[in-house]
């Protein structure tokens, strides 16, 4: 999920609040989060999905509870707005730890301090 604006507003002391938040909602639908890391300006996260939702559900979800809660616990900051789109990739088990280690060291590739979860 990139941010609308392609600005560099996922600041590191947003990090941490940002994807313990995306964990809960993912919690919430019954999802389980396996990895969630970030670049300043979009975030890649892989997750086991509820056989009862839609990817177009999830994602529905955490953008937008994700935007809201950052949004109103810090309005001084700049306004976080998700992309309209988004990138969506099913993972065989094959390639679960090829894109777990993708997402975790994503920031150390270009050159940022990693914060990656879990």
């Amino acid at each position: 999920m990139g941010n609308k604006k392609k600005e560099p507003i996922i600041f590191p002391e947003l990090k941490a609040i940002l994807f313990k938040h995306i964990e809960l909602e993912l919690e919430k639908m019954n999802c389980r989060l396996i990895i969630i890391n970030s670049m300043p300006d979009h975030i890649h996260c892989l997750f086991s999905i509820c056989s009862t939702k839609s990817i177009s559900y999830v994602i529905k979800q955490i953008k937008g509870s994700s935007s809201r809660y950052i949004n109103l616990q810090y309005p001084h900051s700049n306004k976080l707005e998700w992309q309209i789109g988004y990138a969506a990739f099913s993972v065989s088990k094959m390639a679960l730890k090829k894109v777990y280690n993708y997402i975790k060291f994503q920031d150390i590739r270009h050159g940022f301090k990693s914060m990656a979860n879990k």
